[in-house]
């Protein structure tokens, strides 16, 4: 863990900064609630408060860097044109500010987003923007955006390296203080670029300077973690995992790092399968409907659970966006994290029922089968055969492989090759 922060660097967002910012956002955001959760509360032993962005107006916390940004927009033709480049919730603050402050907007956004994330954004810009589909990456989407807003002198909006944009997402910390009648021990902040970050922490030190600031990336794009803790320089992932996607940044913005390196106490990384995991736990005990990267600061209390114990905490909640067509694949990493299914590839021999054998005596009656693929169309009697199998408890997997080689089957265990597995599964 880093030492804390002892000052505020000159480059911080000031407290008058985020004062405007909170008069400019009245009557165009919701002020988010602040609300203790019991379930959480009780499973760390510690009072766990969850800020919820997931309530706000487009559904995350956006639309306040966003408007933020755009209404200090000169009134002069060309000046009320933005560009921005996003997959997700930064298009939709956008898009909506675009709408109430009467702004042409061009959103970029890659060419195989679903049309669920497009239809959004059109949704919240209506007539006032058009959205433009175009690169196989993020990265191909966002210097594209950017070379057409050179092109025609229009205004680019970050989704994170701009001090009105993170003024404007500091209102949350803002607020949180404002809301709380005690005093805060822990925050705990998702981070992608960092703006997020910024903004609260920029508050926290200004108001609450005894509050420990914990920022959460996902274990596969640990851009802010890296920059921070293991090369002291901003610096750009080559290749970063885009499963928890509203946090998927290769590199952070030049004033977001500063802003996180001088303010946060630690950055923490937390594996995608127990994002995956929490998420569930959170709709299904809670009845919360949360994006993968609103979720990261409540999986990084498991990491905490000893320091904040008996202590006031927050959980910066910051959206729900989340397609429901991807809740099978949220489901398949959750119980591949815990333990509780597992792929393996398996050789029948030629013996007459070696699948009986296999399921009678390698399977215990509470094991079920829940793949079962021949790799070979012919031959399949000594072929090796794809198979998943979900199990009670971590751990059950071992005795499966100790009666595949009693029973003379054997196997390669799969669970470890996520690259290969994708293509099966």
């Amino acid at each position: 863990m880093q030492e804390p922060a002892t000052s505020i660097p000159t480059t911080a967002v000031t407290l008058d900064h985020v004062q405007q910012a909170a008069r400019t956002l009245e009557g165009v955001i919701l002020k988010t609630p602040l609300l203790q959760n019991l379930w959480l509360s009780r499973t760390y032993e510690a009072a766990v408060y969850l800020k919820r962005e997931d309530l706000q107006v487009v559904r995350s916390y956006k639309i306040r860097g966003a408007y933020n940004k755009m209404v200090t927009l000169p009134p002069a033709p060309g000046g009320r044109e933005v560009v921005c480049a996003s997959a997700g919730n930064h298009a939709q603050g956008v898009a909506h500010a675009c709408q109430l402050l009467g702004v042409r907007g061009y959103i970029f956004m890659p060419a195989n987003t679903p049309a669920q994330k497009v239809d959004k954004v059109r949704l919240f810009g209506k007539e006032q923007v058009e959205v433009v589909l175009s690169g196989a990456t993020f990265d191909d989407t966002y210097h594209e955006a950017k070379a057409f807003c050179d092109v025609h002198e229009y205004t680019f909006v970050h989704p994170f390296d701009d001090p009105a944009i993170v003024a404007g997402q500091a209102t949350v910390g803002l607020e949180a203080l404002q809301q709380a009648t005690f005093s805060i021990d822990y925050c705990f902040m998702p981070i992608g670029g960092g703006g997020l970050a910024s903004g609260v922490g920029s508050v926290f030190r200004q108001l609450s300077p005894h509050t420990k600031l914990i920022g959460v990336q996902p274990a596969g794009a640990p851009s802010m973690h890296d920059s921070i803790k293991v090369h002291q320089e901003r610096r750009a992932l080559e290749t970063i995992e885009s499963f928890v996607d509203g946090a998927a940044v290769k590199c952070p913005g030049e004033l977001t790092y500063q802003l996180c390196r001088e303010l946060l106490d630690d950055v923490v990384l937390v594996p995608e399968g127990q994002v995956c995991a929490d998420l569930l736990k959170m709709y299904n005990e809670e009845g919360i409907v949360l994006e993968l990267a609103g979720t990261l600061s409540i999986s990084a209390l498991r990491q905490y659970a000893a320091e904040i114990r008996g202590k006031n905490v927050v959980c910066v909640i910051s959206g729900s966006n989340n397609d429901i067509t991807r809740m099978e694949d949220i489901k398949e990493r959750a119980l591949r994290f815990q333990g509780l299914k597992h792929y393996f590839m398996v050789t029948f021999n030629q013996q007459p029922g070696a699948l009986r054998t296999f399921v009678n005596n390698v399977l215990q009656p509470e094991q079920d089968i829940i793949h079962f693929q021949y790799i070979k169309k012919n031959n399949k009697e000594k072929g090796p055969v794809f198979v998943g199998i979900e199990v009670q408890k971590s751990g059950d997997e071992e005795l499966i492989k100790a009666r595949m080689v009693e029973e003379g089957f054997s196997y390669e265990y799969l669970n470890g090759k996520p690259d290969f597995l994708a293509l099966l599964v």
